[in-house]
């Protein structure tokens, strides 16, 4: 690995003796006493509206242009900590012998070691990165080393993703979908409230945040008494989502009981599960989505860790009829997510926002979303990806697709600038955010951005 030079070394905060807290500090903790995350701060400069903050340090993959091999790093500030040049700091009992996993090209083999290992990663990220701590914040050689700038380095999946499920949890988007295709009274199947309804989606075409997406050709039925046509897609749509990576895995013909469904969540990302209206209507009927979500699925890079997402957790959705012991589960696993949708037309500057949602709208948990999947035996693998299926809220400014945005194309939805939707044009950029704000500090996840290009000439 070639060493980077330190042109332009992190901005490290001014240095303070072990024990000594600038009185500033002093002031917040004695106003929080029982927030130990607001008390952490880092020797590293991180704005208050920074997403990546010592409090989240989410995992990715990066590569540099000094050394191209993809290795493991976390978000820290505007900087990427290299986790391959320091594992020699990994010294607990849980990473000792398992020191490598941060020097390969993916996550895979850290999320197969489990929560302990979690745990003991994150605990001794967030001591060494602490505003008082010497190991790092002093060796100048170590630091140039360790330290990358976020724009210098090149991201790539975080994952090596060996099987994707798309659920559809969020009860505001199946009543809104549901009611435009079936009418108010039948807008739920008889089956939704009983189970997290998903079906299984192409892992090959899931792309990272930046990648453009074609617009895809493919049979289409604009009028139902007329043939079926071939052509481009003429409904492109965007699915605000959520997704989690699969941690530790189980073996065939184990379900993972909800109790322990927890210990097998890595940790989440931002997505959008594009998705091309009018080639679905044609096609799912009877087995489901298929040429119509396989064009292109895109996710943030940085996996933010359940444990960073804890203090957030609200509330689970009141549920009724009550769940199957299989699905049922007290304990608080849903989060205070905000979350924003904008697009942006080509050739403009302008972001119009057209949505603001939150994960905590999701009526099913990821915990039974992972009971559900493996209840028969099915076994999940570490990488294996799980989305969430489209959030909505239950406002017309929280609807997370265009096909609400527009109730079908029925209305327009305001970009900015004079420009207005129903569905998606060629050139349009996509970005989605989100993050859970703290008291003087937000977990966030990043941007999650994907590009419309126009659909290939087919001969």
């Amino acid at each position: 690995m070639k060493v980077q030079s330190c042109v332009n070394p992190p901005p490290w905060k001014q240095q303070h003796s072990v024990g000594h807290f600038p009185h500033d500090q002093r002031q917040r903790s004695k106003e929080h006493p029982t927030d130990s995350s607001r008390k952490m701060k880092s020797f590293i400069e991180v704005s208050p509206d920074s997403h990546f903050p010592i409090q989240n340090l989410p995992y990715g993959i990066f590569s540099t242009e000094d050394d191209p091999c993809p290795r493991v790093g976390v978000a820290i500030g505007t900087f990427i900590l290299d986790l391959s040049v320091i594992t020699n700091l990994f010294t607990g009992d849980e990473l000792k012998n398992n020191k490598n996993v941060f020097k390969r090209g993916s996550l895979n083999k850290f999320m197969e070691l489990g929560p302990a290992a979690w745990k003991e990663a994150r605990s001794t990220l967030q001591s060494l990165l602490d505003e008082n701590n010497p190991t790092l914040r002093d060796n100048v050689d170590l630091r140039c080393r360790a330290f990358v700038p976020q724009n210098s380095a090149t991201m790539h999946l975080p994952a090596n993703i060996g099987d994707y499920t798309d659920f559809y949890s969020s009860i505001d988007h199946a009543t809104n979908v549901g009611t435009m295709f079936r009418g108010k009274e039948n807008a739920l199947m008889p089956n939704w409230k009983y189970l997290p309804v998903g079906y299984h989606g192409r892992a090959s075409s899931v792309v990272l945040s930046g990648t453009p997406i074609r617009r895809p050709n493919g049979q289409t039925k604009p009028k139902d008494d007329e043939p079926p046509t071939f052509g481009p897609c003429r409904l492109m749509d965007f699915e605000l989502e959520m997704a989690f990576f699969v941690g530790a895995g189980n073996s065939l013909g184990s379900p993972i009981p909800i109790s322990k469904a927890h210990e097998h969540i890595f940790g989440l990302v931002l997505m959008n599960d594009w998705s091309a209206r009018d080639i679905q209507k044609w096609e799912y009927v009877p087995l489901g989505p298929f040429l119509a979500k396989n064009l292109g699925t895109t996710i943030s890079p940085w996996i933010v860790t359940v444990d960073a997402l804890m203090p957030f957790a609200v509330d689970n959705y009141a549920q009724d009829p009550k769940p199957f012991p299989y699905l049922h589960h007290e304990d608080k696993f849903n989060f205070n997510i905000n979350l924003e949708v904008g697009i942006k037309a080509e050739g403009t500057n302008n972001v119009g926002v057209v949505c603001k949602s939150n994960f905590k709208n999701m009526y099913w948990t990821m915990k039974q979303q992972l009971a559900h999947h493996t209840i028969t035996g099915c076994n999940v693998q570490p990488g294996d990806l799980m989305a969430s299926g489209t959030i909505s809220g239950p406002s017309e400014d929280s609807f997370g697709s265009m096909l609400e945005l527009s109730w079908r194309g029925s209305k327009t939805v305001d970009i900015g600038n004079g420009n207005t939707r129903k569905f998606l044009q060629d050139g349009d950029e996509v970005i989605i955010t989100g993050y859970c704000q703290g008291d003087g500090y937000r977990i966030g996840f990043g941007n999650c951005t994907g590009k419309i290009l126009p659909a290939l000439t087919m001969q």
